[in-house]
């Protein structure tokens, strides 16, 4: 009995263990999945932050999993620290696209503009730079329809998500006109006049 009971106790701690897991898993994705329905968050954004809650949560029931199958406190602090060491080096290394993503949470969380926008992302205030409207924004990009494109030539401008804090954005909310891919000069100067407190006031021909 006592052979049996040696492994009866480990097997349901580990079964206990993986459910305790599972069951918290799935209470963070129902509260992921109602927090994105309040709030309006994309779907691009929603996946990834299950998927980063999913790995943390493996990562924390394998080492609790394998103490109670024996191996030692030692080994596995070895192991970890060998991880992190790996991980770090990796989070170094891939930092110009972790922080596209995190600049991307924040412009859905924060709002700095929307779709359908009419921006322009500026060195300085002085200098004019990239200009267009809001098309697409996701985990890397956020995607402008060129201002200064030819007529009959239209194109694209990817901007990394970072950038865009990096930069002087200058906004016209929602846009300059439904119905327009280019702002006619008045509508620019009157547009700057409001975003900027002592911008230049519209020309008008004959004045």
């Amino acid at each position: 009995m006592q052979e049996w009971l040696e492994f009866i106790i480990p097997g349901a701690q580990i079964l206990l263990i993986i459910f305790a897991a599972w069951l918290l898993n799935r209470l963070v994705r129902r509260l992921i999945v109602r927090a994105g329905r309040h709030y309006g968050l994309p779907p691009e954004l929603l996946v990834p932050l299950r998927g980063v809650f999913r790995w943390i949560l493996i990562a924390a029931t394998v080492p609790l999993v394998l103490e109670r199958l024996g191996v030692s406190a030692t080994v596995l602090w070895t192991a970890f620290t060998g991880f992190a060491t790996v991980g770090a080096v990796a989070f170094f290394a891939a930092w110009s696209v972790l922080s596209n993503l995190f600049c991307a949470v924040l412009i859905v969380i924060v709002g700095p503009f929307r779709l359908g926008d009419y921006i322009e992302v500026l060195d300085t205030a002085e200098k004019p730079g990239a200009k267009g409207r809001v098309v697409d924004i996701n985990m890397l990009y956020t995607t402008l329809q060129d201002a200064h494109a030819p007529e009959g030539a239209p194109n694209l401008l990817q901007i990394p998500n970072s950038l865009i804090f990096q930069r002087v954005v200058r906004r016209w909310k929602g846009g300059l006109g439904a119905d327009q891919d280019h702002a006619s000069p008045d509508e620019e100067a009157g547009a700057i006049r409001l975003t900027t407190p002592h911008g230049p006031a519209p020309t008008h021909a004959g004045r």
